[in-house]
């Protein structure tokens, strides 16, 4: 099928991953793979090119899919330049670009905070500024602390801390306070007691959902730190929280995945995940042809 875009461009597909390391994607299934299946099932054109490839040449392409670039968050400045000049070529991006900017700071979460959705915030260390453990334990009114840069993922330099057993933490936490932003956040003892649900979402509509579960004697529910998922039916109210999570600040959104815990019976946000999620598509048997449909309305709007 030929598909007329901008600039009366034929359809043609960049789908955007990484240099892998493996630091991020280990014992994973490959959904850049699953995804490069489903647009040839479409009769897509497409490429796999790495997002900080300086060769790319990106106005070849009608569409950028964002679907691996897991380690953004490395090379935030080129990251940033590299959103701009999409922007400027007018490529259509999915997710968008505004949206992909706004989600790569998990400054949102205080956005979302503010307006009044349950979310577990924290507090921004501005890079630079002094760490006293002890004064942000009162001030989160937290036993144990979780903390992380404020542009990561991965659980890339994520640290708990325990109240009055911070030995070397503090001047650990310090020096790393002094190369950028960082984030304090009350450590959620649900995530070990029960896990972290994540509620997939195409187009804004609801797919399939799964339960993260920590290893034993970890906080990290990442599949590479030995965490283990299980797809799960979420109730009615969970996904009615999720749902509007989505509506509110990913409704144009191709993908979204929606990461939190219920704590008193309420579903609190952990992140809202609009730029390199796991999708988990090859865990539920919906997930494959929800994403499929999607992908065929966005792109050949059928």
């Amino acid at each position: 099928m030929l598909v007329l875009h901008k600039k009366n461009m034929l359809l043609h597909v960049a789908i955007a991953t990484y240099v892998s390391t493996g630091a991020y994607d280990t014992n994973t299934v490959d959904e850049d793979a699953l995804l490069s299946k489903l647009l040839e099932e479409l009769g897509v054109s497409y490429e796999l090119q790495a997002w900080s490839d300086p060769d790319v040449d990106w106005s070849r392409f009608s569409h950028v899919l964002i679907k691996s670039i897991w380690d953004y968050f490395d090379f935030y400045p080129e990251f940033l330049v590299w959103l701009e000049t999409l922007e400027t070529l007018g490529v259509q991006v999915l997710n968008e670009v505004p949206t992909l900017r706004w989600n790569s700071s998990k400054t949102y979460l205080m956005e979302i905070e503010s307006l009044g959705f349950p979310c577990i915030a924290g507090k921004i260390l501005s890079k630079g500024s002094k760490v006293i453990l002890d004064q942000l334990h009162s001030e989160l009114n937290a036993y144990h602390l979780v903390v992380k840069p404020l542009v990561s993922g991965g659980a890339k330099n994520t640290l708990k801390v325990a109240r009055g057993e911070e030995g070397g933490m503090e001047e650990k936490i310090q020096n790393l306070v002094l190369k950028e932003d960082f984030l304090v956040q009350p450590y959620i003892p649900e995530i070990v007691a029960v896990g972290e649900y994540s509620l997939i979402f195409f187009n804004g509509v609801f797919s399939h959902a799964v339960l993260k579960s920590p290893a034993a004697d970890d906080f990290r529910v990442q599949h590479y730190y030995g965490g283990t998922i299980q797809e799960i039916t979420p109730d009615s109210k969970m996904l009615a929280s999720a749902q509007a999570l989505v509506t509110k600040f990913a409704k144009d959104s191709l993908y979204a995945r929606v990461d939190g815990v219920v704590m008193d019976g309420v579903f609190h946000l952990m992140e809202l995940e609009l730029i390199e999620p796991y999708l988990f598509l090859g865990l539920s048997d919906k997930a494959i042809p929800n994403y499929k449909a999607a992908l065929q309305k966005r792109l050949l709007g059928n």
